[in-house]
């Protein structure tokens, strides 16, 4: 595989989303174009699939399609996608608040914990985790549950931002009650992803210390 694995198709999608926040960074002065080159972004990292009339699923975007597709899954590509994750909400966060690093690096700090223990298969990996985070974390958040917290992790910066700019009533027409709505149900997925996040966290920490006990057994 070597070096080939970098032009992957999934991962020149994942090129494509940096790209995209690259460039709705350097339009950050203009709203509504920097609205539109992130919601691109976040479009091709994941797509509902719908059964009746409620969103059901949340499944892997252009990227994942194309992994399973052209049987092109790689850890490279798994490591990619969380980082473009993490550089695009990490990017948001400080144009919404001064204290928006703070998300960001939690954010960070779950990614080193969750890659240096668990590697490219982390999602699947929570089988030995209290049942309210198994519940979140099952089938890879493809439950309606995973799908809440997934919208609040990536979706309530932007929204935040929306509300901020006044995207969501000028543009979008939306009334103050459903602004104020959105706002609440995307707020509280994200402080259910947060259980998560405190949880990877701790068991990396119980991690580490257990190492250092039998090291320090060994000695």
């Amino acid at each position: 595989m070597g070096l080939k694995v970098l032009l992957y198709w999934p991962n020149l999608i994942g090129y494509i989303r940096l790209g995209l926040v690259v460039a709705a960074c350097s339009a950050c002065g203009t709203p509504r174009l920097f609205f539109s080159l992130y919601s691109v972004s976040i479009a091709l990292d994941g797509t509902l699939t719908y059964k009746g009339l409620i969103p059901f699923v949340l499944r892997a975007g252009v990227d994942g399609w194309l992994a399973r597709r052209l049987n092109q899954s790689s850890r490279f590509g798994a490591w990619l996608d969380v980082v473009v994750d993490n550089l695009s909400r990490s990017m948001l966060w400080s144009l919404l608040s001064e204290w928006g690093w703070l998300v960001s690096t939690v954010e960070w700090c779950v990614f080193v914990c969750n890659h240096s223990t668990r590697g490219g298969q982390w999602k699947s990996s929570f089988s030995t985790s209290p049942p309210f985070i198994q519940a979140i974390m099952a089938n890879g958040f493809r439950t309606p549950l995973g799908l809440w917290v997934v919208s609040g992790l990536h979706c309530l910066p932007l929204w935040l931002y929306g509300y901020q700019q006044g995207l969501l009533s000028h543009c979008c027409y939306l009334p103050p009650y459903v602004v104020a709505l959105g706002t609440l149900v995307l707020a509280a997925g994200r402080l259910l992803a947060l259980s998560v996040e405190v949880w990877c966290i701790w068991v990396h920490i119980k991690y580490l210390t257990q190492e250092d006990e039998l090291e320090e057994k060994k000695q």
